[in-house]
């Protein structure tokens, strides 16, 4: 349990890396973070395919009978369904899945209406990723629950996914604000709900749900996973790509990777 907490709490700590970035826009390299993102993408959409749902059929089964497939289908639209609602709420203009990460933003020249705006995006920006992370918080908890190596590959996922959220929300505030410390730290906060979302997962799973249940979150947990992936990671590497190939080629080692620590767990 502490271990899956820990794994969360870093994960999400991770919009520092970016807070750091977008503070320093020099060592933003858009290349680096367009294969990372990718990666991130594939591997998260194989282990949502190959681990999370079979383990979540195998689970429901033990309930159901022959009706588990059916359910786990319904269950892990269901876990879309969740965080689609999420990003549905958010307003394009402040949601991280229709922005970049505003590396580009300078802090000279501003007029006052263009302070006052920054300083309005980069909060406003802080609240929907701290929204968007409280989901991905439950999806690194409950892997790393079920596996401790799953959730380890989870929670690099997801932390190189919130590098790019952190700088949405540090750049902006530096820029309006020119106050390195209070950028940083909202960038810091809001990279706090995903261990949020470790305790409701903690909930969940301590107090509400059976044993013979869990498969119910597992299958929850893998449609989450497979909606931050195509409609949040694999969007902005192709945001931040030099090229059309990165994104792939980031995706495609993503997903290579992760075959192979499977085969190699399945061997030993």
């Amino acid at each position: 349990m502490l271990f899956a907490f820990t794994l969360t709490l870093l994960a999400g700590l991770a919009t520092l890396i970016g807070g750091l970035l977008g503070l320093h826009k020099s060592l933003i390299q858009r290349r680096t973070l367009a294969l990372a993102l990718g990666f991130a993408a594939g591997a998260m959409l194989l282990v949502s395919f190959l681990e999370m749902l079979p383990a979540a059929q195998s689970s429901i089964a033990e309930q159901f009978g022959s009706r588990a497939f059916a359910i786990t289908l319904g269950v892990f639209f269901a876990g879309i369904a969740i965080v689609a609602i999420i990003d549905r709420l958010l307003p394009d203009a402040i949601n991280p899945a229709e922005r970049g990460g505003m590396e580009d933003q300078k802090n000279d020249g501003l007029s006052a209406s263009d302070v006052k705006r920054l300083r309005r995006s980069g909060l406003l920006m802080a609240i929907a990723i701290g929204l968007h992370n409280f989901p991905e918080g439950l999806v690194t908890f409950v892997g790393a629950m079920q596996d401790p190596q799953l959730g380890i590959v989870l929670a690099v996922a997801i932390a190189i996914h919130n590098i790019p959220e952190g700088i949405a929300v540090a750049a902006p505030i530096y820029a309006a604000t020119k106050n390195r410390r209070k950028a940083f730290g909202y960038a810091a906060l809001s990279g706090l709900a995903e261990p949020v979302g470790a305790l409701v997962g903690y909930l969940l799973l301590a107090t509400m749900l059976p044993e013979g249940l869990i498969g119910l979150l597992f299958a929850a947990v893998a449609g989450m996973m497979v909606f931050i992936s195509l409609h949040e990671l694999l969007p902005a590497a192709m945001r931040y790509a030099t090229t059309k190939h990165q994104t792939i080629y980031g995706t495609v080692g993503g997903m290579g990777v992760m075959t192979l620590s499977l085969v190699l767990l399945q061997v030993s």
